[in-house]
């Protein structure tokens, strides 16, 4: 039986009262998988007819009859041999059970879930009665593949959630309308913040000049913090040889999460010639028989070749590289999401090469630098969490002496932040261990946000050295460190924190002029350029509607601050301030006092114009 914590249990059982109240409306679905997730549960049908709203809406209320009934949910054991007979003869589990059934090892125990009328192959836990399951909502219907796998039936996917009270279901579906209202899919087109376009390709993201202005913002950011810790900026190509990254390991252990190989067409000309089958072709890029190309997964062997590229010395150390770097990866479709889960995305990558003795100062000093950029944006609420191997995986590379130095500093340096940490056997990168940002937004949810990594195994992989103090050559240790993961996930987390109501600093647009009337407009591209010359990013509204239309759009676009110019004002040299991020700065000013009073918050990032200045490495 598997181990689950209470809400676990309550949300596992939840999944079967769904698949149970499914079968009693619609008695020709098939059942696939229903599991406990990190916010709810799920379960996958194949069923001819496509469920909507009202669908999901009756399977709800028949959740609720069953829970009623207080079925009890009881587990009995079975051979291997009884769980096939069970299967085949219980239609709902006749397509897909088999292949679950034979996903199960070999002298593992097999067990069978029934409550009433339902029957289903799993492992468990439940809660005892269905009465427990008090306060149960459907949320959508989506497609997913069997297995996940394009290949493979779409099925359609239930997603609910179940809670302890109603009070908590309340809560959760309040904060669920919320999130709604901050989607950064939805705030991104609504801003013109960036675009997908399915004839670019899915999952590759377009950004526009609003989102572009936002993006350009957070790299000279953690550019001047980085330039402040000693880093120096550099560039590697969007592709490499494959066996740079035979050598480094990312091919072929995580080939499925990669673009398929570049092949040059010669050589596949040769291998159809000789009536090679795609198969074969597989088999010999994965076994180093076949050379070609791979859109980079990662940028830490490009800078690994950088750091190889001329010698150094003990006194040369810690080298410390850093780049905003794009990389590709495989993501199924289904689970695309706007920003957040893309197929391209650019990394805030860096690589520090430096001495064992080095190792602690520097890991602390990259958690310094995630610490400043999440207190600089509001996002102060954050655990820490260190990902260790597991030692029964197969999937990690290195001597465990190696590992066993890698997680005795990330422990040490994690506990120097004054946070909660917590420790995950199997979070491990395959090279080294890592120290994670896990941090709640506005709405309370957790995004993981900015890693560390120390890695001792790729040095040795691609045998780098340093000559020490005795001359001879002695092996850096590396570490990697991405404060913002990626550009673009972190943009989508950014939009979806602040609603797209951005703090001045890095709102795209930070000032826009209103002229009352078609005659003041001159007057108005005057103070754009004026604006513009001293770096604050301004327009001027230029329709000729009443000024109430003016300022609602204005808000509507979520722009900071609103001068407002009449004949008067025009004449006095005057502007009209409406601030929407501060109602000190509203009345009447010359133009040379706002700009003085707004330029601080621009340079210091500030939140607010009562909020401290951005603290610096």
């Amino acid at each position: 039986m598997a181990t689950m914590t209470p809400i676990q249990e309550l949300r596992h059982s939840a999944a079967h009262v769904l698949a149970a109240a499914v079968l009693r409306l619609f008695p020709d679905a098939k059942l696939d998988i229903g599991p406990a997730t990190d916010g709810g549960f799920y379960y996958d049908f194949d069923l001819d007819h496509k469920f909507t709203a009202e669908d999901l809406a009756k399977i709800e209320e028949e959740m609720k009859k069953i829970a009623k009934e207080n079925q009890k949910f009881e587990c009995f054991e079975v051979s291997r041999e009884e769980a096939a007979k069970l299967i085949a003869e219980t239609p709902a589990l006749a397509e897909f059970k088999p292949g679950r059934l034979a996903d199960i090892p070999e002298g593992e125990k097999i067990t069978f879930y029934r409550n009433g009328e339902f029957l289903d192959l799993c492992a468990g836990p439940h809660v005892r009665y269905t009465s427990q399951i008090k306060a149960v909502k459907l949320l959508s219907v989506a497609g997913a593949y069997h297995r996940g796998n394009e290949k493979n039936k779409q099925l359609q996917r239930i997603y609910g959630v179940v809670f302890p009270s109603k009070a908590e279901l309340d809560e959760y579906l309040h904060k669920l309308e919320e999130a709604k209202k901050r989607d950064h899919r939805r705030i991104g087109r609504e801003q013109k913040l960036f675009a997908v376009d399915d004839t670019v390709g899915q999952g590759l993201v377009l950004w526009t000049p609003n989102g572009s202005v936002i993006r350009q913002e957070l790299q000279t950011f953690i550019g001047d913090e980085l330039f402040r810790q000693g880093y120096s900026q550099v560039f590697t190509p969007h592709i490499g040889n494959l066996n740079l990254f035979r050598t480094s390991g990312h091919f072929p252990y995580y080939r499925e999460s990669q673009f398929t190989p570049i092949i040059e067409q010669e050589q596949i000309d040769a291998l159809a010639a000789e009536g090679k089958t795609c198969a074969d072709l597989a088999g010999m890029l994965a076994e180093g028989a076949l050379d070609g190309f791979l859109l980079k997964p990662m940028n830490c062997p490009f800078h690994v070749k950088l750091y190889a590229s001329q010698p150094h010395s003990y006194r040369d150390l810690p080298v410390r590289y850093a780049e905003f770097g794009t990389v590709y990866r495989w993501e199924q479709s289904g689970e695309l999401n706007g920003l957040t889960r893309v197929r391209g995305f650019t990394q805030d990558d860096g690589h520090i090469f430096c001495t064992e003795d080095q190792i602690h100062q520097e890991v602390c000093s990259c958690l310094e630098l995630v610490k400043i950029i999440l207190t600089t944006l509001g996002m102060d609420d954050y655990s820490v969490r260190v990902g260790l191997r597991d030692p029964e995986s197969s999937k990690y590379i290195g001597k465990d002496e190696n590992w066993e130095k890698a997680e005795a500093a990330c422990r040490a340096a994690a506990a120097t932040l004054g946070v909660p940490v917590t420790e995950e056997k199997g979070e491990a990168a395959f090279y080294g261990p890592k120290i994670d940002f896990v941090v709640k937004d506005a709405l309370g949810r957790g995004w993981q946000l900015g890693t560390v990594q120390v890695d001792f195994n790729l040095p040795e992989r691609f045998g780098l050295t340093y000559a020490g103090t005795d001359n001879e050559p002695h092996r850096p240790v590396m570490i990697h460190r991405a404060p913002f993961g990626s550009l673009e996930r972190f943009v989508g987390i950014l939009i979806e924190h602040f609603a797209g109501d951005f703090p001045t600093w890095l709102a795209p647009e930070q000032v826009r002029v209103l002229p009352l009337n078609d005659g003041l407009v001159g007057h108005a591209r005057e103070v754009v350029a004026a604006l513009r010359r001293c770096r604050i990013r301004a327009t001027a509204d230029e329709h000729s509607d009443k000024l109430g239309a003016k300022i609602r759009r204005a808000e509507l676009d979520k722009v900071p601050h609103m001068l407002v110019i009449g004949a008067k004002e025009a004449e006095a040299g005057l502007v009209n301030v409406r601030s929407r991020a501060d109602k000190s700065l509203e009345g009447s000013c010359t133009l040379q006092e706002f700009v003085e009073k707004l330029l601080p918050l621009i340079r210091e990032r500030r939140l607010s114009p009562d909020a401290p200045a951005a603290k610096k490495a």
